[in-house]
């Protein structure tokens, strides 16, 4: 039986192993659970969750009654009316208020010295104290009320004995300080998003693991990539048709995960906090397009560091250790803010991340970003590529053990 092979049997090679990639690990459990469960769909969901809690619970001490233990509270009877007006219920006093903010059994105490109606009639500055633990998150949105109310009410009262005694209350302050804030409602919701970035990109790593280790380690492990290699076809048309089997999990695990953002956005309550979140089509199909060289980068990079391995577990303990390098970008941000330049965009996931922030922040990118970010992700990805071919032509990559 003659073995040539021709054009078009070489030609379908690719297909032939891109399909056959796909239809066994759709039937994996494991792979269908990590690109288009785990992922995409359970992280915008649990972050909604936490996101929708922490704020309500928020808006709940910055609206609702307040109760705060007073103690000394017969000493400023106008100060407690001021309070019960803001919507702070005064509690009777406890004998250890520095112990109960510690045990979190009160946010916030307010202490009035006993010499306070004395200091009072006198016109001298008279002093309250508010107790409170830093370090527990829940007080702060009750310290921040409970102070603006006392510091309103000081400043009224400055501006009663002000005019008593025949002055201008702006005579206390002779210079005021006018704020400007020109951060847009999407700019400022792109502060407490800033962790998308790295939330796509970890989607699309954790949409493709999985089965790049299966089709490079896996195979290597049950001892089928041999048999596979022994075909009259040119390993990189193999390679070609299992990183485009590779790169397509990672795109629908980002589709997905697109998805699941636009339906849930809506659901976070950005307008109770003067902000603007738009993560619709044009923000999803803008990401996309970002994303489209760092899928085959990253799919370049799975397939190579697995092939070190020579079992499923041992590549899963490599790919595990790679997946911090996704996270480089969006710690270098945060600790070190630093004013983004022109070049930066060329640099694979640094450009994303900036990219993405821009388009949250509603300032869209321009054509030479786009550009400079897709020619630097594709060109990474191209070296990943050539050095994953060079790879596959080592006759040890099909021996196992």
């Amino acid at each position: 039986m003659s073995t040539t092979t021709t054009p078009a049997t070489r030609t379908r090679a690719f297909l032939t192993v891109f399909l056959k990639e796909v239809k066994e690990n759709l039937r994996d459990r494991r792979t269908i659970i990590s690109a288009f469960l785990t992922g995409p769909l359970l992280g915008p969901l649990i972050l909604v969750m936490l996101l929708n809690i922490t704020l309500n619970r928020q808006f709940d001490k910055a609206e609702k009654p307040l109760p705060v233990p007073v103690i000394g509270a017969e000493n400023a009877p106008n100060l407690i009316n001021a309070l019960k007006a803001d919507g702070i219920v005064p509690k009777t006093s406890i004998d250890n208020p520095e112990l109960a903010v510690r045990r979190q059994d009160a946010d916030v105490v307010l202490r009035i010295s006993p010499d306070y109606a004395t200091a009072w009639r006198k016109g001298e500055a008279v002093q309250v104290e508010l107790i409170y633990d830093s370090s527990q998150r829940d007080a702060n949105a009750a310290l921040e009320r409970v102070s603006q109310v006392v510091e309103g009410y000081a400043r009224q009262q400055g501006a009663m004995r002000l005019v008593s005694r025949g002055l201008s209350p702006s005579t206390a302050w002779p210079v005021q300080a006018a704020r400007r804030d020109q951060a847009t409602a999407q700019a400022r919701a792109a502060l407490m998003f800033s962790i998308l970035p790295y939330f796509f990109v970890l989607t699309v790593f954790m949409g493709g693991m999985y089965l790049a280790i299966d089709l490079t380690a896996g195979e290597r492990e049950r001892q089928s990539l041999e048999p596979l290699f022994a075909n009259p076809v040119p390993r990189w048309k193999i390679l070609a048709g299992k990183l485009a089997a590779i790169c397509t999990f990672s795109a629908a695990s980002l589709l997905i995960s697109l998805l699941a953002f636009g339906v849930v956005g809506p659901f976070i309550p950005t307008e109770r906090l003067g902000m603007e979140l738009d993560l619709g089509p044009r923000f999803s199909g803008q990401v996309l397009l970002l994303m489209v060289p760092l899928i085959a980068l990253l799919a370049a990079l799975q397939s190579m560091v697995a092939a070190f391995a020579k079992s499923y577990r041992e590549a899963q303990t490599y790919l595990s250790l790679l997946m911090f390098v996704p996270v480089l970008p969006s710690i270098l941000l945060s600790t070190m803010p630093i004013k983004a330049q022109g070049w930066m965009y060329a640099v694979p996931l640094l450009g994303q991340h900036l990219g993405i922030m821009q388009l949250l922040r509603g300032d869209g990118v321009t054509t030479e970003q786009l550009g400079l970010c897709l020619a630097g992700s594709l060109v990474a990805a191209l070296i990943g590529v050539l050095a994953t071919v060079r790879l596959y032509q080592s006759e040890r990559l099909a021996i196992s053990g």
